[in-house]
């Protein structure tokens, strides 16, 4: 039942104002009127995230059943960039905005440019049930989309911040920013000496100790990577709050950038690998050529947990103290430094589940068996992935607006 109208629309932009005009009809069996709190007005919402952001003037309207009135608004558009909804809707003050109880509204959909011009989209008449079909459209686009479209757009920024975060660690050492390759070569050294020489682990049939270093070594590659992202996660809202408080500063961006600071060091590490196979085995396998296939799940995947970890340390504050403990038991958990096949029979198949065993089984499989991953593994990985990568962004789109609030 049609119980408002919104005939006949004109909408024109000038500047930052919009100029409205429609005929509006009482199509409802009773009068509105003025003294009874009866008005039209508008709101204005940030289009991608819902928020009320404008709740705007009222107009008095007196209008019988079957009356028409010619409504005209003069309305300023928002300063700041982005995409915004206007709604021109009746309304009855202190009951409800009848836009809200399914009445037709007059919707007016613009953008704002990060240069401050306006640009009108588009109008229509609609009702809310088909603006939340339209928005639940386009969130479930922008879900696959946005998080691929915020590391294109600030590429140079989490390339400059990652070149900072490495260098800054290291300034005024000795051994500068060679302590990138030293760190995880001495913990590597450390796990080597406990469990291949002290232990005596061995992989498959060969009992060298310089097979146990190879297999060992394939294995830490990619838990260096997600280790130190992982670890750094739920701390880099906070170390960064400066930026959180005081500046107009894309957060998503923060976890980011323990990520990709952990593929500079894993990429360090594997090229003492490759060297190192190069002098032991005197050659590098063509089946190398596997490992970006590899690569790019594990950063979707460590990525996604990453702005799951760093928006849930802010509420969480013990969480980083926590993660250290949880990484320690998966590492161990994880076939890294003892062969899979030394498992009892009933760990095998969540073994199989683990997805940094599947990364270390392909880091293997690739660096040292001369063979490809397993595929069947690796695409139920890569199909993991890329939705845990799609959910953290989600889960961390949700809550940036309290980040403020809470840091």
């Amino acid at each position: 039942m049609r119980n408002a109208s919104f005939d006949n629309p004109q909408v024109t932009l000038e500047g930052r104002t919009l100029h409205i005009r429609a005929t509006l009809g009482n199509q409802s069996p009773d009068p509105w009127i003025a003294r009874e709190g009866w008005a039209a007005g508008f709101h204005i919402f940030d289009d991608p995230t819902g928020t009320l952001v404008v709740d705007g003037a009222r107009h008095p309207l007196d209008l019988a059943p079957g009356a028409t009135h010619a409504l005209e608004l003069h309305i300023a558009t928002p300063p700041e960039p982005g995409e915004y909804s206007v709604y021109i809707s009746v309304l009855q003050e202190h009951v409800a905005w009848r836009y809200e109880q399914g009445w037709p509204f007059l919707l007016v959909t613009l953008s704002v440019s990060e240069d401050g011009v306006t640009v009108l989209r588009g109008f229509k008449v609609t009702d809310r049930s088909a603006v939340r079909r339209r928005r639940l459209g386009r969130s479930l686009a922008r879900a696959f989309t946005l998080p691929f479209e915020t590391l294109w757009k600030h590429r140079s920024l989490i390339r400059t911040l990652v070149r900072r975060d490495v260098l800054s660690r290291y300034t005024g050492s000795f051994g500068g920013a060679f302590w990138a390759i030293l760190n995880p070569l001495m913990l590597m050294l450390t796990y080597f000496f406990v469990f291949g020489i002290v232990m005596r682990t061995r992989f498959g049939n060969d009992p060298s100790r310089t097979s146990f270093a190879l297999y060992f070594l394939a294995g830490m590659l990619p838990w260096l990577a997600f280790s130190e992202a992982a670890g750094r996660a739920p701390f880099v809202l906070l170390d960064h709050r400066n930026f959180i408080k005081k500046l107009v500063f894309p957060v998503e961006t923060l976890p980011v950038n323990v990520v990709v600071s952990g593929l500079v060091t894993e990429f360090f590490g594997l090229l003492l690998f490759l060297l190192a196979l190069l002098l032991i085995r005197g050659r590098v396998p063509l089946t190398v050529l596997y490992l970006p296939l590899v690569i790019v799940p594990q950063i979707l995947f460590t990525a996604g947990l990453s702005w799951f970890l760093s928006a849930l340390g802010v509420f969480t504050r013990d969480l980083g103290q926590i993660i250290g403990y949880l990484l320690t038991v998966l590492m161990f958990l994880t076939p890294i430094f003892y062969s899979e096949k030394d498992l009892p029979a009933f760990a095998a198949p969540f073994i199989h589940k683990n997805p940094i065993f599947i990364l270390v089984h392909s880091y293997r499989a690739t660096l040292l068996e001369s063979s490809a991953p397993d595929w069947p593994s690796l695409a139920w990985f890569s199909l993991s992935a890329v939705l845990i990568f799609l959910l953290g962004h989600a889960w961390f789109y949700k809550l940036r607006k309290s980040f403020a609030d809470l840091i």
